[in-house]
């Protein structure tokens, strides 16, 4: 008998309320009579499980069973409740009660080891009432209406299908479905100006979870960046992207959207970075630099 079939077998009951011994013989592969022989051995274990015969039987929980801590191990429990740390980070509240709960349930003192805070400086108690509201949008399935700024610096109003709230690369983002564009459409959170969740409910999409195909989509962009900002540049591209030259300083050759959030982005470097190609992109950045220097040249005549 396998101990590691038992606790599967739990797992399962404890996700699905009820099955039959069929289901559970298919799902294990093992034969029914297997499973009865596992269904008296958990319990025989203290575990309240029973089955009942006919046409609307089979195997259960009782309705209040618990899992007993005991059945984590300490990594376990550990880890369950750094993750559960990660996402108090939001602000929730309900993940902060959770996470006393468990760790007196599980008896393991907070060690301190891990914090996560996923705000932006000075943005705390805003942040945390956006995601809070997303949230709930997306728990309950809520339209929401949203005051969105995009890259071209163009204001616009919409009602979306919220989704998915999703990490990546530094920054929070919802997946969602725009009910103007009958498109998917991610918004990133910061850019968010305003939301209203709606009491109009929608039956959620299944958001296409492809990565969007840059190759074919966005030119090939080469650039040259001085070996004083080193750091800036393992921070933010992959390390196949970036050539290391004879003189310390980085070719990084990546294929991005030619947007204006691009053109914010490499003028955050300074002088410290040079575009190599397109031709095209290197105009339109000198044009924006010298529309720079000559606003601020203006300001200092006398």
């Amino acid at each position: 008998m396998s101990d590691s079939r038992l606790f599967h077998i739990l797992y399962y009951l404890l996700n699905k309320e009820r099955a039959t011994a069929p289901e559970l013989a298919e799902k294990f592969e093992v034969s029914q009579r297997t499973i009865y022989r596992d269904i008296e051995a958990l319990s025989g274990a203290g575990i309240p499980v029973y089955a009942e015969p006919g046409r609307n039987g089979g195997i259960s929980l009782l309705q209040d069973f618990v899992l007993d801590r005991a059945l984590l191990s300490r990594q376990e429990k550990q880890e369950t409740l750094a993750a559960l740390q990660s996402i108090s980070a939001t602000g929730s509240a309900l993940a902060m009660d959770t996470l006393a709960k468990l760790s007196a349930l599980f008896h393991i003192e907070d060690a301190g080891w891990l914090e996560v805070d996923f705000s932006r400086w000075g943005k705390k108690s805003a942040d945390s009432s956006k995601f809070e509201q997303l949230k709930t949008a997306v728990i309950q399935h809520r339209e929401i209406n949203i005051v969105y700024e995009n890259t071209n610096s163009q204001t616009s109003v919409r009602t979306v299908q919220p989704l998915k709230l999703s990490y990546k690369s530094k920054e929070w983002y919802l997946k969602a479905f725009c009910l103007e564009k009958q498109d998917f459409r991610m918004f990133k959170l910061n850019r968010i100006l305003h939301l209203d969740v709606l009491d109009q409910t929608f039956v959620p999409k299944l958001y296409p979870e492809a990565e969007p195909d840059y190759g074919q989509t966005c030119p090939k962009i080469a650039l040259l960046f001085s070996k004083e900002i080193a750091y800036r540049i393992y921070d933010e591209f992959d390390e196949t992207q970036i050539a290391r030259q004879d003189n310390g300083d980085f070719l990084v050759s990546a294929r991005l959207p030619v947007d204006q959030w691009l053109i914010g982005y490499l003028l955050s470097f300074g002088a410290q970075v040079e575009v190599k190609e397109p031709a095209y992109l290197r105009e339109i950045l000198a044009a924006q630099a010298r529309e720079i220097f000559q606003k601020h040249s203006e300001k200092n005549k006398p």
